[in-house]
C-alpha cells in the first residue's frame, strides 16, 4: 500500500467543503473506531476541552491517534469507570489526491493534469478556531491526569491547542 501524503497536502481550510458522500464512490470510511469513551452514565463535576487555535483540517487517522493517546493515558490514572471522553468533532470532509507516476518510464504512462480531479483517500474533520476537538471529564482529583491526557493527544494534532477548564473551576486547587 502506498504511504500517505504529508499533512500539509490537507491542513489549510482553502477549499470549499467536499462532504456529500452521497455522491462520491469510494469514500473511506472514518479510521476512528470510538467517539465517546469511560463511563458514560456517571456524572463528572470537572469538564476540560482541548481547544484549536486556529482553523484547520484534521484527518481521520490523527483523530485516532490522538484518541488513543489520550484514553490509554487515562485508563492507566483514572481507571476504566473515571472518566468521560469524547471527540468533538467528526470527519466530513473527503480528502482527495491525484495519483501520479514517478519513475523511469512515467511520462508515457501518466496523464499529467488530463482529469485531475482525484480519488477519494481519506476524511477530514473541519474545526474553527476556538472549537473544542476532545473533551473530558473528571472528578477534582483526577484534572492533572485529564490535563496530561489532552498535553498527549495535541501532540498527535497538527495544530497548536490549548486546554480550557470549561466546568468545575472552583473546585479545583490551581
Amino acid at each position: 500500500m502506498a504511504s500517505l501524503r504529508p499533512n500539509r497536502c490537507y491542513r489549510d481550510v482553502d477549499k470549499p467543503p467536499y462532504t456529500r458522500k452521497e455522491y462520491v464512490k469510494g469514500v473511506p470510511q472514518p479510521k476512528v473506531v470510538h467517539f465517546i469513551m469511560g463511563n458514560l452514565s456517571a456524572e463528572f463535576p470537572v469538564k476540560v476541552n482541548l481547544v484549536a487555535t486556529r482553523p484547520i483540517q484534521i484527518r481521520h487517522n490523527a483523530l485516532e491517534a490522538a484518541r488513543v493517546a489520550a484514553n490509554k493515558y487515562l485508563t492507566k490514572m483514572c481507571g476504566r469507570m473515571g472518566y468521560k471522553f469524547q471527540i468533538r468533532v467528526y470527519p466530513h470532509q473527503i480528502l482527495r489526491e491525484h495519483k501520479m507516476a514517478t519513475g523511469a518510464g512515467a511520462d508515457r504512462i501518466s496523464d499529467g493534469m488530463r482529469l485531475a480531479f482525484g480519488k477519494p483517500i481519506g476524511t477530514a474533520a473541519r474545526v474553527k478556531e476556538g472549537q473544542a476537538i476532545l473533551t473530558v471529564w473528571v472528578n477534582p482529583d483526577k484534572f492533572p491526569a485529564a490535563k496530561e491526557a489532552l498535553r498527549r493527544a495535541a501532540m498527535k494534532l497538527p495544530v497548536p491547542c490549548r486546554i480550557v477548564i470549561e466546568q468545575g473551576k472552583e473546585l479545583l486547587k490551581l
